[in-house]
């Protein structure tokens, strides 16, 4: 064998052991939480989830096959408002019928926001792990993917994962309706 072919061989296996979205020029999955910079890119990938397209997500909703988790973080009162200004709670327009359930998609929970997660979880599953849930947020954003991989991390067995988010649903041309979020303590 020529060194040419020796290379060329080399570089065929090397890039056969790529995973699909390092040769697309994605986002490769990460073995922990994103644990920053939180809108980025995201992989096209969750290990232990299916991740579904808007035309799945949409059939999910109708059919009420799925429970609908919009876990994008809530805006916080600003530490500065001037004495006297009103602050409302913030809304949002998301998926409807969803649960926005702010603030759980960050890569790291402390005890109170991990507890408050898994009690939503049970709640809202009915305590039947089996069920499928699906986690969104907003295109390009992590806090679904976090959200989902600890879902699928505490034994829930039917995690659906939706990447392009609210953002993406509306660009579809569905339905949206405003939305309070629940907030962690």
């Amino acid at each position: 064998m020529t060194k040419v072919e020796t290379v060329v061989l080399l570089a065929t296996s090397l890039l056969a052991s790529m995973p699909l979205p390092a040769l697309a020029g994605g986002v490769p999955e990460p073995s922990g939480y994103r644990m920053d910079d939180y809108r980025a890119p995201v992989p096209a990938t969750l290990r232990g989830a299916r991740v579904v397209t808007t035309s799945e997500a949409e059939a999910l909703w109708r059919e009420k096959q799925a429970i609908f988790l919009d876990v994008m973080p809530a805006p916080l009162k600003p530490a500065d408002l001037p004495a006297g200004t009103i602050w409302r709670d913030p809304t949002r327009k998301d998926i409807p019928d969803s649960i926005w359930l702010a603030n759980v998609g960050y890569g790291a929970l402390n005890k109170e926001q991990a507890k408050y997660f898994r009690d939503a979880l049970v709640k809202y599953t009915g305590n039947d792990d089996s069920k499928s849930i699906l986690f969104y947020c907003m295109t390009d954003c992590w806090m679904s993917w976090n959200a989902a991989r600890r879902a699928v991390e505490w034994g829930y067995k039917s995690v659906l994962w939706y990447p392009p988010g609210a953002d993406g649903w509306e660009r579809a041309g569905l339905p949206l309706e405003e939305r309070r979020p629940q907030v962690a303590p």
